[in-house]
């Protein structure tokens, strides 16, 4: 485990035991700015697919991140790196040839690590609940947390969840090997693959520089490369290949947890009839939003509109719009 770099003076770094012998995971954990309402419980923030919580919900641009927004709001935040990404330890199958295992950190392996997560952080806290945003494939660990033990999840926001689409008639998902590696042109693709024609970028090359050498700095071994590239997990991937082929490894109605799904109205991974099938399919909660952002891809939380993005997972947790009681 290598050791990371403070993204802001007073945070605080944890190494912890996950499920797997010898391997641990690597948390960060930054305290609220202002005085927590009494509804604010801890935040959690559950990364995606192929980087790790650094260069998500607490990368600054320009001086502020999504963390800094909801500090600000009262949250003390915390992150979970799952293994072979950021700070936490590497799987020792990634030394390995990828086509000798099967893909790494799948949604079952990564929902025991982020379980030992959420209870490292509530006795830490001394609380009994914390609140979850999930990015992207994140949802899919997250969800199997919040259905199996649903009294410690308060309230859960989905930024651009994968969905399940239907079953594929004679088809089955492909077979992935354990790892791959994923280059700064193929980051700065999924930046510009779903903006529409004639429309302005949603990330500048100047913006996105910066944030892909501190990509490649995710991974020591990944300037070694040619072309430099990270070496991720292809778990994730497997997982949403599978959820495309009507497998989704978590049942909605079984999560207790106050619900909101925030994505952005260019997200090519969640077109709105199967955001509309998810959010119908979260049956139990009596209290909760689907919320679509203009001008957002699947990578809304680093772009023009992640401002709008923040804003709402912060009313969403704090609940200030919901309608008081007679």
């Amino acid at each position: 485990m290598s050791e990371q770099q403070r993204l802001d003076p007073t945070e605080e770094h944890f190494h912890i035991e996950g499920p797997l012998p010898g391997l641990r995971l690597f948390l960060r954990r930054l305290q609220a700015t202002r005085v927590p309402r009494a509804r604010a419980f801890p935040v959690l923030y559950v990364h995606g697919a192929t980087f790790p919580s650094g260069l998500s919900v607490a990368y600054r641009f320009a001086g502020r991140s999504w963390r800094d927004a909801l500090c600000d709001a009262g949250f003390n935040v915390w992150t979970l790196d799952f293994y072979g990404f950021g700070g936490s330890d590497r799987y020792p199958e990634l030394d390995e040839a990828a086509d000798h295992h099967s893909p790494l950190c799948i949604a079952s392996d990564a929902a025991e690590q982020l379980n030992a997560g959420v209870r490292f952080i509530l006795e830490h806290e001394g609380v009994e609940r914390v609140s979850v945003i999930s990015h992207s494939w994140g949802s899919m660990p997250a969800g199997i947390v919040a259905s199996t033990h649903p009294t410690l999840i308060e309230r859960w926001a989905l930024f651009a969840p994968i969905g399940r689409r239907g079953p594929r008639r004679y088809e089955q998902p492909p077979k992935l090997p354990a790892w791959r590696l994923v280059s700064l042109d193929d980051q700065w693709a999924r930046f510009i693959e779903d903006v529409p024609p004639n429309e302005a970028p949603v990330l500048s090359r100047r913006e996105f520089e910066p944030w892909g050498e501190a990509y490649l700095d995710s991974d020591p071994e990944s300037r070694m490369r040619n072309p430099p590239a990270v070496k991720v997990p292809l778990g994730p991937f497997s997982d949403i290949l599978r959820a495309w082929h009507g497998v989704l490894p978590y049942d909605p109605a079984r999560v207790e947890a106050t619900i909101a799904i925030l994505r952005g109205a260019w997200d090519g991974l969640l077109p709105d009839d199967e955001s509309r099938a998810l959010f119908d399919s979260f049956s139990p909660a009596s209290n909760k939003r689907d919320v679509k952002i203009g001008r957002g891809t699947h990578l809304m939380h680093l772009e023009t509109m992640r401002h709008a993005l923040w804003r709402e997972s912060v009313a969403f947790l704090l609940d200030d719009d919901a309608v008081p009681p007679p």
